[in-house]
């Protein structure tokens, strides 16, 4: 293969049963994926139907769809559970996998939990096992959070962690949301959480790295900010770690909040370090979904929402943020890399 004329292989329509692999249970409608480690297996989220996917891609002219996981029939009789992000252990053998919860008119305290991630067993996919099933190890789930976005595996000071991300607060994306999880002091807007995963079976939260904005004690004062807007307005998106197998440090990309920097050293006691509020746009950017979700206001905070990139050896991150586009930062004052920071390739997330 010549890197500089790259060829299409396969252009084929996986989980069909046409595709030569095991015909999905419902037409697939794919959302989100991610890559094992090995590069042999791709897992494809599928939000419509609250399925996951495993595509075989030992062949890469010949996909085909080998496995697949109904996350809502598993999770029943829990209610509005959707798929969305994953990620996989480093050996291929765990998926954790997003589950999502909409709260569908606001934060109700006796809605059951269901909102957070569950530990999938990918052994059987990862060997090829004729017939290979998926199984549920485990869930971790909440109510002062929504709209599970993805999670990261993280090992700090050699013990196994999951980073669970949100996209939506405790009430939703809406002005009546907002209002519910305010009256009700619970956080209103989506963040990263810590969790323990020495025992996969029972996940346990060690802390929250929760911004000023989503203390629930200055919901007043935060309110009438977002007056008139909805969907997305503060909050986590996506973040990244430095290194997955000695994690330090921790980047979030929070819409209208930024891009914002922890210090993960101590799970327990996470502490932000560093942030980046890019400039306000007066001009709409055609290529913005800042623009086309008809949030865009002249003169008000970007949309911040992609990946993020950190480098130790240089002490930059590079993103892109919706109006101002690709962004190069680098830390000022020595604040990171920590001295035992590192990003490797490959092993960043």
């Amino acid at each position: 293969m010549d890197c500089l004329k790259p060829q299409l292989l396969a252009s084929v329509a996986v989980g069909t049963g046409t595709d030569g692999g095991v015909p999905s249970p419902i037409f697939p409608n794919g959302h989100e994926g991610v890559w094992a480690p090995d590069g042999l297996t791709y897992y494809r989220s599928d939000l419509a139907n609250a399925m996951y996917h495993a595509i075989d891609a030992s062949d890469p002219s010949r996909p085909k769809e080998i496995a697949s996981f109904n996350i809502a029939t598993a999770l029943l009789p829990l209610p509005s559970i959707l798929a969305h992000g994953l990620s996989l252990s480093d050996d291929g053998k765990r998926a954790y996998v997003a589950v999502i919860g909409i709260p569908p008119a606001g934060y109700d305290p006796s809605t059951p939990a269901n909102n957070g991630f569950a530990v999938l067993d990918t052994s059987q996919v990862q060997a090829r096992k004729p017939n290979s099933q998926i199984k549920l190890i485990s869930t971790f789930l909440y109510k002062d959070g929504s709209l599970s976005q993805h999670t990261i595996p993280a090992r700090i000071r050699g013990k196994p962690y999951i980073i669970q991300i949100d996209e939506g607060g405790s009430g939703g994306l809406s002005q009546a949301g907002w209002a519910s999880a305010c009256a009700a002091k619970v956080p209103l807007f989506p963040m990263a959480r810590i969790v323990d995963m020495s025992n996969e079976k029972k996940p346990t939260q060690v802390s929250e790295l929760i911004l000023e904005m989503n203390n629930p004690a200055n919901c007043e004062q935060v309110l009438p900010d977002i007056a008139g807007l909805s969907i997305f307005t503060y909050g986590t998106h996506y973040c990244s770690v430095d290194n997955r197998e000695n994690t330090t440090t921790l980047a979030c990309d929070e819409f209208n909040s930024g891009i914002r920097v922890f210090d993960i050293r101590d799970p327990e006691r996470p502490k932000e370090i560093a942030y980046y509020n890019p400039a306000s746009e007066t001009t709409k950017s055609l290529g913005s979904n800042h623009v086309t979700f008809n949030q865009w206001v002249a003169g008000g905070p970007d949309w911040c929402s992609a990946q993020l990139h950190l480098d130790a050896a240089k002490g930059t991150i590079w993103t892109t943020c919706q109006d101002n586009g690709l962004l190069s930062l680098k830390f000022t004052h020595g604040v990171w890399p920590f001295p035992e920071s590192s990003t490797p390739r490959g092993k960043q997330n």
